[in-house]
């Protein structure tokens, strides 16, 4: 009985999170900036009510009795996710969730404008307010659960992440990477030198690009009957998994970042449109965690989307969107094109690691206390030039101001991206060893054994098992990042 009442509680909140979720990719995609207000205000409403909801007092009662009751395996996980779930919600009272969503939203929008003009002054009390707020949830979360106040942020993105374990694999990957992008930047220059680069650029009509866009993604697996592709200041997969909405952002001078955009996010929207439907509106029916997410949306767009083979497929492809032609020659050194550079999103694999490593390291000191808003342009620029030789402190948009986490209140989910990536190169490690072939299906555009594999190991499974259990079960051993580096020399380092 008691776990029919959460059954039944569980369509009531998904409701409201399907009504959140479209209204809030509607808010970044298509409604006019007069619309902000209101609309945060009604955002702020919704997530309140659904965090009452899913916070009543009752429902600790119902978990308590819903265990009792004869439930078989599945049914037991559920119970146990649910749980996980409610004592996180309950950390927060309801009037707080409002605030934070209200301010959160005010402060993206302003982000929308400021960036683009680099206005940091005029964006820095907003971003104040929103860390105040950060740092007031990290508090109570970390008192509820026992945890460190970054801990308690990051277990909101990725269950089981603890800065004690991942900042050691991060200093590691960061002093290997140090040393590799310069080594990778000699063996790219020799291989330019001996083959002069075509230029990329030229023009190419937006809807063109959207049109090839909308081609790859539907090749890879994509369902377009349950997803759209629109365009947003920053890219990123929102939605619900019957309606997933995609988005990115065009250049007329070149077509790779937005396609590789496309298929980053494309990697998302396949987990969401794979997850198992008869638990949709529980817990158990959600994906893993961030880090598992981006190691799906990493997956599509490195280990498929900058896999030589695909190419042998995708070139034709693209001169039949774009009406140009490119040789597997061409169009290899700018898929493996390796540079230092300001922005993360455009960022290729080998330094990307970096630039998340630094934001890990900021926004722990943020957390903390240990550094304020008003001195993120210093602390940024002086982690950049460490690690990539750049310098942001005149270019604010450049630098702090470039992500939408932040202004979205996202703190502790970096992490999870640079954790994606190795896990992405441990799930093709796995897949090498059962489909042999898996290049050759690649360069004839077949893409169904993969997803296969994935959907079998990884989406189908839901919340079921931790990251930890759920990596191993679906690669056969732990978390290894030897894979990721390995991936790197064999791609980069030869």
């Amino acid at each position: 009985m008691s776990f029919q009442k959460l059954d039944e509680l569980g369509h009531r909140i998904e409701a409201l999170n399907h009504a959140l979720a479209i209204l809030g990719a509607d808010e970044a995609t298509h409604m006019a900036p007069g619309g902000g207000e209101a609309r945060a205000e009604a955002m702020s409403a919704l997530a309140g009510m659904a965090h009452r909801q899913a916070a009543a007092p009752e429902i600790a009662d119902w978990i308590d009795a819903a265990e009792q009751e004869d439930l078989n395996g599945e049914q037991k996980a559920a119970i146990s996710e649910f749980r996980r779930n409610y004592v996180n919600l309950t950390c927060l009272p309801a009037d707080f969730v409002e605030r934070q969503t209200r301010t959160r939203m005010r402060c993206e929008q302003l982000w929308r404008e400021a960036r683009g003009k680099g206005d940091w002054a005029g964006f820095l009390p907003a971003l104040e307010g929103v860390i105040e707020l950060a740092r007031e949830e990290a508090q109570m979360r970390a008192e509820a659960l026992g945890l460190a106040p970054y801990d308690a942020l990051m277990e909101q993105f990725d269950p089981g992440n603890r800065t004690a374990e991942i900042a050691p694999v991060f200093e590691d990957l960061k002093s290997f990477l140090v040393d590799f992008v310069p080594n990778a930047l000699e063996i790219q220059k020799t291989k330019r030198a001996q083959n002069p680069l075509r230029p990329l650029s030229g023009h190419y009509a937006v809807e063109k690009q959207r049109e090839l866009g909308l081609a790859m993604m539907a090749a890879v697996g994509f369902d377009l009957t349950r997803g759209s592709l629109s365009v947003s200041h920053h890219p990123f997969c929102g939605g619900v998994p019957t309606d997933v909405r995609i988005t990115t952002r065009y250049r007329s001078d070149e077509f790779l970042s937005s396609l590789m955009g496309i298929l980053h996010e494309t990697g998302h929207a396949l987990y969401e449109q794979n997850l198992p439907k008869a638990w949709a509106h529980w817990p158990l029916g959600k994906a893993r965690g961030m880090a598992m997410h981006e190691s799906q949306s990493l997956f599509v767009e490195k280990q498929i989307g900058r896999n030589p083979a695909f190419w042998e497929w995708a070139l034709p492809v693209v001169a039949k969107h774009l009406g140009e032609d490119w040789s597997m020659d061409e169009i290899l050194p700018h898929v493996h094109h390796v540079e230092r550079g300001l922005i993360r999103v455009d960022a290729d694999e080998v330094t990307y690691p970096l630039h998340v490593i630094l934001r890990f390291e900021l926004e722990q000191d943020l957390i903390a206390g240990k550094l304020e808003a008003a001195d993120l342009p210093e602390a940024w620029d002086a982690k950049m030039k460490a690690y990539l030789g750049l310098s942001t402190i005149d270019t604010p948009q450049d630098g702090p101001m470039q992500d939408v986490h932040w202004p979205s209140a996202a703190f502790g989910y970096f992490p999870s991206y640079t954790l994606g990536a190795m896990i992405a190169a441990q799930q093709w490690s796995a897949i090498e060893k059962d489909i042999p072939d898996v290049n050759a299906q690649f360069a004839s555009g077949q893409f169904d054994a993969v997803n296969d594999w994935r959907r079998e190991r990884i989406w189908s499974q839901g919340s079921r098992w931790s990251t930890p259990e759920l990596i191993e079960r679906a690669t056969g051993e732990p978390l290894n990042a030897a894979h990721f580096k390995k991936h790197l020399e064999a791609r980069y380092g030869q």
